[in-house]
């Protein structure tokens, strides 16, 4: 209830458009507050890029553990029974396994450097 100038009609309705602006005043300094604080909001980031990297690393551990249990399954189910046994115990005791792969890689460079020093390509 303004009257045609744009003021107030009487005590109540100017104490009404005081605590309206009073109220809106009050919003906006908090919003200028929160833009201002440049500390918080980096904190902010911070926290939300952790979660996000949380659920990340949690999205790509369960994605390689499908990925070792898929690799599982066909190697123990697939191929001739000689090799799946093979590849059963190298499941059950893996060290013995990745010495005798170094071994190996060991005697395949020794035979690659004598072959190079004889001359023979």
């Amino acid at each position: 209830m303004t009257d045609a100038t744009g003021g107030a009609k009487g005590p109540d309705e100017l104490r009404r458009q005081i605590e309206r602006t009073r109220s809106e005043l009050g919003n906006t300094v908090e919003e200028l507050a929160g833009k201002a604080d440049v500390k918080g909001r980096a904190r902010a980031r911070a926290a939300d890029l952790r979660d996000k990297a949380g659920a990340m690393t949690v999205q790509l551990r369960s994605s390689a553990a499908q990925a070792g249990h898929t690799v599982h399954d066909k190697a123990t189910q697939t191929g001739p029974q000689p090799v799946r046994t093979v590849v059963q115990a190298g499941m059950r005791h893996p060290k013995p396994v990745l010495a005798a792969g170094a071994a190996g890689a060991v005697v395949a460079v020794g035979v690659l450097r004598w072959r190079h020093a004889h001359g023979h390509r």
